[in-house]
């Protein structure tokens, strides 16, 4: 595939057939990392499923993990702490090159979040932001100890390298929920806060619906820069 930095928007759609092994999305990341910072890639958007497995961030805490897990185990030198990923979930990695986009990780994280809000409206669901909470949520209603019972259904973890972005974002959207027990997800274990999936919540949604939904709302939420944008 010919590219140039300097075709506007030059961002790859990718959909892995079957389930990646984490070593495997690793280390494809770490290359595609050092040829988009070489102008001799375009971005990516990486769409996947991994097998049952857990990644722990940078802020993992042992104490966050089951001592005998059931599940692999693996460092992910992300952000934020424990996750589940498997079967089910729609994981998208986000290679993009900051230094044309801004160069504000924060207005980048955020991006991802109103990324998936809109994907998520689709779908007639309501997901949330919280401060303090990284993630998207969805407010379950009163919960019987007082306050309100939330249920995260997305995950946000992202790695930033000489200003490209890698790693980004997990979907719950049929996975097997039961796995999380083996973790503190995201080092939150206040009993108000669970998890749930777009199954969960009674949208039987396909894997393809959902990545329709996710390119639909990308360019809105990642305008695309200009030309001569250096961040």
């Amino acid at each position: 595939m010919s590219f140039s930095p300097d075709t506007p928007d030059p961002v790859e759609w990718r959909i892995a057939d079957g389930l990646v092994p984490y070593p495997d999305a690793l280390a494809e990341m770490d290359r595609r990392v050092a040829d988009i910072r070489a102008g001799t890639a375009p971005e990516l958007v990486w769409l996947l499923e991994h097998p049952p497995l857990y990644t722990a961030g940078t802020s993992a805490r042992a104490a966050d993990l089951a001592p005998d897990p059931e599940l692999p185990v693996y460092e992910a030198g992300r952000g934020g702490q424990f996750t589940y990923h498997g079967p089910g979930q729609r994981i998208a990695y986000v290679l993009l090159d900051l230094r044309r986009r801004g160069g504000d990780v924060r207005a980048f994280v955020r991006a991802l979040e109103g990324w998936i809000i809109a994907t998520l409206g689709d779908f007639g669901v309501t997901g949330e932001r919280r401060e303090g909470r990284v993630g998207i949520w969805v407010d379950r209603g009163a919960h019987l100890l007082g306050g309100r019972r939330e249920d995260k259904i997305a995950a946000i973890g992202v790695r930033i390298r000489h200003w490209v972005s890698f790693h980004g974002l997990a979907l719950n959207v049929s996975c097997d929920l039961r796995h999380y027990a083996g973790i503190v997800p995201c080092g939150i274990s206040d009993t108000r806060y669970g998890v749930t999936s777009l199954l969960a919540l009674g949208r039987e949604s396909g894997m393809a619906q959902v990545d329709t939904a996710l390119r639909r709302h990308f360019d809105a939420a990642f305008p695309a820069p200009s030309p001569d944008s250096t961040g």
